[in-house]
């Protein structure tokens, strides 16, 4: 058995844009996930790594690629594969951004944790169903008295445990997390990720954790991956990546971090990015980087740089590596 749960090949997801154009939201991007680990997965808004989230778990289908699950494929392109995915719905969850959104306001918090319950038959009676939901909200630091409020009556980082308990209801072995602390406030942020490392403990889950703070990123992931404009440019071990960074978008991204100590951060050079990122609409030829890119030249205008092995489990996507490091 492999020691994967899951492996993503040349993943691509293209929305038509009418006039025969499309947008191009993820190009081409390959990883894969151990169990037990967390990958996060940073960039800037746009890049993909919300859309990328979602076409694994097939929530909008890929237009090409390959998704490997456990062993079984549950997409390829090439080979017309496309497996039935209620089965796999209680296995692979997803903790949405916005826990404004993401909560039905017309149906309580019981009903919202125990419609996955209703759905996959994982209750003998009634008060089986009630007993898991109290204990699902006990899990996430809420009581039982929640169960009967709706979501309006929560604050925003209520409504995101909220939103966690209902992924774990089915007792998931991986779970996407989609920027699940952007939306709180920097104090909550730590009780949700604290949170999420002791359920990964608990429940021995696999996650994918998506945002653009890579301070959070570094804190919870074992690997991280970078993406802009749809491609993966640097892949590493967490701290490989923060202290020994070698593609020049990633540098930028690490110099954006906050330093807490003063004297660190006054002698730390910030890189600015000059220009705007592309429209994914009409990105730039050759390397999707190269246009806010300064060591860009001829090469990265006319070729694609190949995603290749720099160092051990680290990889990058540039020309120039090696005038670089």
């Amino acid at each position: 058995m492999s020691e994967n749960l899951l492996e993503i090949e040349h993943l691509k997801q293209y929305f038509p844009a009418g006039g025969g154009r499309f947008i191009k939201a993820v190009d081409d991007v390959s990883f894969y996930i151990k169990k037990g680990e967390t990958f996060g997965l940073v960039g800037e808004s746009g890049c993909g790594k919300t859309t990328t989230g979602r076409s694994i778990l097939r929530l909008t289908e890929p237009t090409a690629g390959k998704i490997v699950y456990d062993g079984n494929v549950i997409f390829d392109s090439d080979k017309g594969i496309k497996a039935d995915m209620l089965p796999y719905r209680r296995k692979m969850q997803i903790v949405f951004q916005d826990p404004y959104a993401s909560l039905d306001p017309r149906m309580t918090v019981g009903d919202i944790i125990g419609e996955a319950l209703d759905i996959h038959k994982l209750y003998e009676t009634k008060a089986e169903r009630r007993e898991k939901i109290l204990s699902l909200l006990a899990t996430v630091g809420l009581n039982s008295e929640h169960a009967n409020r709706y979501p309006h009556e929560f604050s925003g980082g209520q409504r995101q445990r909220i939103g966690i308990a209902r992924a774990l209801a089915v007792n998931p072995q991986f779970v996407v997390c989609d920027e699940p602390v952007s939306a709180l406030d920097v104090s909550i942020q730590a009780q949700v990720v604290n949170m999420f490392e002791d359920l990964q403990k608990q429940m021995e889950l696999t996650y994918l954790f998506i945002a653009h703070d890579l301070s959070v990123v570094n804190h919870i992931s074992s690997r991280i991956g970078v993406m802009y404009l749809g491609h993966l440019v640097e892949l590493a071990e967490s701290d490989d990546l923060i202290f020994h960074s070698v593609h020049p978008y990633t540098r930028s991204l690490i110099s954006a971090v906050p330093i807490a100590d003063p004297k660190t951060a006054r002698a730390s050079k910030r890189i600015i990015l000059t220009g705007d990122v592309p429209s994914p609409l009409n990105p730039p030829s050759g390397c999707p980087f190269r246009t806010r890119c300064p060591y860009a030249d001829e090469q990265c205008a006319s070729e694609i740089p190949a995603f290749k092995e720099v160092s051990s489990g680290h990889y990058a996507a540039c020309h120039h590596l090696d005038a670089l490091n």
